[in-house]
């Protein structure tokens, strides 16, 4: 799963032995901070967009009417993007 529309360098992806989430990068960059279950991802996904509040990794809002998370974004669709508000 890439991190952003247009991103084809980095995202993550489902370690089916372990059952938790890896990131991938095309530059061999470090580990980083994704060390939950797809079940866990996906709960903290839908509690973001219930409550924008309790993003804690990512703002969610919208570009165009379109669902996306803030930090995927280039510097023209960050001034088209407006926050989620539940």
């Amino acid at each position: 799963m890439a991190l952003g529309a247009a991103d084809r360098t980095s995202g993550l992806y489902l370690d089916a032995v372990t059952g938790y989430l890896g990131r991938w990068s095309c530059y061999n960059e470090g580990p980083d901070d994704w060390y939950d279950t797809l079940v866990t991802y996906l709960e903290e996904m839908a509690d973001m967009l219930e409550n924008p509040t309790l993003a804690t990794r990512d703002k969610p809002g919208l570009v165009d009417g379109a669902l996306v998370r803030l930090s995927g974004l280039d510097l023209v669709q960050e001034t088209r993007w407006q926050p989620l508000t539940g």
